[in-house]
């Protein structure tokens, strides 16, 4: 499609809104979110009717530095509660009819023979990027590879993606830091629950690491630095998802790195990219304010798995659904006022 041809169906489907029995804008960020939908499917009746939810965990060598309130072993212990149906994420996602699948990409410890759960385990978590390097360039390959792999096998209109991993808000901030190079004083949060000491000892741990490599590097080299592999993998699904012109759901700070990734990887997939919620971690609103990315949700929020994400899912649909059955001022015979004298 050329950009005179986007310019002219744009121009239709705001055309398609503005003559819905309703004042003009009268359906606020609805209006915006149908005028998205449309252009993800290039289509004036766009339908939303299945939705997925992806969680991928994964461990971080960081952890073991003392970034987190939370031991490492709490990850393995959430992916058996997502499978079994325990957490937070699947009770949102079975009251709106979505399904959950669970990808290991990396939790630390032996691999799990699980049930239901999806194994695409780069390496046993990641290494301290305090050290050196989280994972390899290959690693890299192979998480971006996966990604796009699950998002191709998984059925939806929209997909949503969560994750799980202890440290992972350390890893989003030192991300975020080197892809936009925002201060990291400001993308430093309280993650688990640290207090206030924790906090400042996480910025200085991350500052130290921030530390270890100068310069300006690419995505790729960021994310292989600093990355997280669940991170990784997410970025390269979100990635997948959008080029095959479906709707992304992204959930809170760390989904919004791994956006954030995939966008500085792939700048055309920006569009169908719908930021969920603006979640309560310090970072998120600095990193959406930097993407330009109009949350539809804030709820304080702060837990992760897609939980945001899910909640925006009936708001997509409805502004679907408005743009696809909502009557017409012709179809209906109601005027339109446009030629009243009042």
């Amino acid at each position: 499609m050329t950009d005179q041809d986007r310019a002219a169906f744009r121009a239709s489907v705001q055309h398609a809104i503005d003559t819905k029995t309703k004042p003009p804008g009268s359906l606020g960020r609805i209006e915006d979110l149908a005028m998205q939908v449309a252009l993800v499917q290039r289509s004036l009746t766009p339908r939303m009717a299945q939705c997925t939810l992806t969680i991928f965990a994964a461990d971080h060598g960081i952890a073991t530095e003392g970034v987190s309130a939370f031991p490492q072993a709490v990850t393995r212990q959430m992916v058996g509660n997502f499978l079994a149906g325990g957490a937070a994420a699947n009770v949102f996602a079975a009251q709106l009819g979505i399904a959950v699948q669970v990808v290991d990409a990396g939790v630390a410890g032996p691999a799990m023979a699980a049930p239901g759960l999806i194994d695409r385990r780069v390496g046993a978590g990641t290494a301290s990027f305090l050290r050196g390097p989280a994972m390899t360039p290959a690693q890299v390959e192979q998480a971006l590879a996966a990604g796009t792999a699950i998002a191709g096998a998984t059925s939806g209109d929209a997909l949503a993606f969560g994750e799980m991993g202890i440290g992972n808000t350390a890893t989003a901030a030192i991300l975020a830091h080197k892809l936009t190079a925002l201060p990291l004083d400001v993308l430093v949060g309280r993650g688990t629950g640290l207090d206030d000491a924790g906090v400042t000892r996480k910025h200085d741990i991350l500052a130290r690491a921030a530390a270890r490599v100068a310069g300006t590097l690419t995505p790729m080299e960021v994310l292989a630095e600093y990355g997280g592999f669940e991170i990784v993998m997410m970025a390269g699904a979100m990635r997948a998802t959008a080029q095959a012109g479906r709707v992304v759901l992204v959930d809170g700070f760390i989904a919004t790195v791994a956006a954030l990734a995939a966008v500085q990887l792939a700048p055309e997939i920006r569009p169908a990219l719908v930021f969920a919620h603006q979640s309560a971690e310090a970072g998120h609103s600095i990193v959406l304010e930097w993407l330009q990315a109009q949350p539809l949700l804030s709820l304080d929020m702060r837990l992760g798995e897609g939980t945001g994400a899910l909640l925006a899912w009936p708001m997509v649909q409805a502004a679907a659904a408005m743009l696809r059955d909502m009557a017409s001022f012709d179809s209906a015979g109601v005027s339109s006022g446009v030629d009243s004298e009042d």
